[in-house]
């Protein structure tokens, strides 16, 4: 059996202005965040969109992490 953990990562830092109009976002702290959960033994399983802006750029992230829980006798 398999337990997940989730943690949010926000994206709204940085990025600056799109050449094709709008403002580029880009992800804070995702790489030291699944460097962290590898360290505690879970695996980086995917990552779903928390909260989105109405023209559909994403603000946050969960970043979703998985690993084989022990058996419960």
């Amino acid at each position: 059996m398999l337990e997940y953990a989730f943690e949010t990562v926000d994206c709204t830092g940085g990025g600056g202005y799109s050449l094709f109009g709008g403002i580029g976002l880009e992800t804070i702290d995702h790489r030291e965040i699944i460097q962290k959960m590898a360290g505690e033994g879970w695996r980086y399983a995917g990552s779903i969109p928390r909260t989105q802006r109405a023209g559909g750029f994403i603000e946050t992230l969960d970043l979703v992490f998985e690993r084989e829980c022990p058996d419960i006798p």
